[in-house]
């Protein structure tokens, strides 16, 4: 299952992520195999920016299924920050961390320009301007 963990109308996002928890325990239940979330950044009505620390989350409310993301998206965060905290939530929660990779830089440019990549990542053509 992939979770874009939306919220409603009006909803604040620890509602959104709330129940998260609780489709993720739900489909646990059911036999399902792998819980991801999924990485989107500045879209109104998605609390999923934070992947990492979803997934830790949701790993916490559950006993068996894996948890992983769908995908962390390369451009937008520094590798050996991506590699450690995978490495860590495997420490945790063993045999239970799924890490999905994706290289497209998605998301709101100027967002990812301004705050997320490096200066040495920066590339007018690149970010489409």
């Amino acid at each position: 299952m992939l979770d874009l963990v939306a919220t409603r109308a009006g909803e604040l996002p620890g509602s959104a992520i709330a129940r998260s928890v609780e489709l993720a325990r739900h489909v646990e239940q059911l036999g399902y195999k792998r819980y991801w979330v999924a990485e989107h950044h500045t879209i109104q009505g998605l609390a999923c920016s934070a992947t990492p620390v979803l997934i830790g989350h949701v790993a916490a409310a559950t006993k068996t299924i894996r948890v992983g993301s769908g995908g962390v998206m390369l451009p937008n965060h520094a590798a050996l920050a991506v590699a450690e905290q995978f490495g860590t939530l495997e420490a945790i929660y063993p045999g239970r961390i799924d890490l999905g990779l994706g290289r497209a830089p998605g998301g709101d440019f100027q967002t990812i320009d301004r705050f997320a990549l490096p200066s040495g990542f920066r590339n007018p053509e690149w970010l489409g301007g």
